[in-house]
């Protein structure tokens, strides 16, 4: 059964699932889709063409599906989707997209604290947690269980690597390849990214292809084409190990070396 706070105002065309819970003085707008068993604590904004999945829980005044803030908005149909089994925590932001059919999108298991800020086009993964106040620009790609670090931002159009952690207060000016950790002010790959890797249960074997492959990119001088070229003549084939070549074959702003 679903509960409605009688100080919240739902629009009557929002569509709510079995099982959601809107608290006091909540406000969800007439576009809006919640599946079941959602829970928007109180004072939570849900705008524009914004669907939810199953069971996100959204905290005190947090905001789902509002208008870019892209000055190159010029109107139209623009659209935030969003998983299941997320968690918003205080004065969370994520914004619609900027231009007309474009959508933000967000995955399933993520973790945002308290400030954190998704802009218009962002596209986020699964299982990424997003610490306190860090800030994603536009058209950023966040893949999955991805770390940001307490307010670090993260520049428009960026590239976050899978299993990937960027340390507190990091300015990400480019792509941060996957399974590296990245810090400093402007960010650079300092190491893999070990902690984060044994808890995804990455093997020891690719572990260890996946240190080499950083040597070889970060430490041997090379350029990135002739460090690719070099990986992949010299270590395994491993699954990560090809994720990582393409990831970095297809940069367009560069790695955070």
């Amino acid at each position: 059964m679903t509960r409605i706070h009688p100080t919240a105002i739902v629009h009557p065309q929002a569509v709510l699932g079995d099982g959601c819970e809107i608290g006091p003085y909540c406000v969800i707008g007439g576009e809006v889709e919640l599946g079941p068993g959602c829970r928007l604590h109180s004072h939570v904004v849900l705008d524009g063409c914004t669907v939810l999945g199953r069971e996100n829980e959204l905290f005190p005044f947090s905001s789902a599906g509002l208008k870019t803030q892209d000055l190159k908005w010029k109107g139209g149909v623009t659209r935030t989707r969003i998983g299941d089994r997320n968690t918003f925590r205080e004065h969370v932001t994520i914004h619609s997209a900027t231009g007309d059919g474009e959508t933000t999108r967000i995955g399933s298991g993520n973790l945002l604290l308290a400030y954190s800020h998704v802009a218009h086009n962002v596209v986020l993964g699964d299982r990424i947690i997003m610490s306190n106040a860090a800030t994603l620009g536009g058209h950023v790609v966040v893949e999955d269980s991805a770390v940001v670090g307490g307010l670090a931002a993260v520049h428009q159009f960026c590239r976050i690597g899978r299993m990937s952690i960027i340390g507190g207060c990091s300015k990400v000016v480019q792509d941060v390849p996957p399974f590296m950790l990245a810090d400093g002010n402007p960010a650079q790959t300092r190491t893999i990214n070990k902690v984060g890797l044994e808890r995804n249960g990455v093997s020891e074997e690719a572990q260890s292809a996946i240190k080499q492959a950083f040597k070889i990119i970060f430490r041997e001088g090379l350029t990135v084409s002739n460090a690719l070229q070099q990986i992949e003549a010299e270590l395994p084939p491993l699954p990560e190990i090809q994720h990582l070549v393409q990831f970095a074959r297809a940069s367009e702003r560069g790695l955070s070396k």
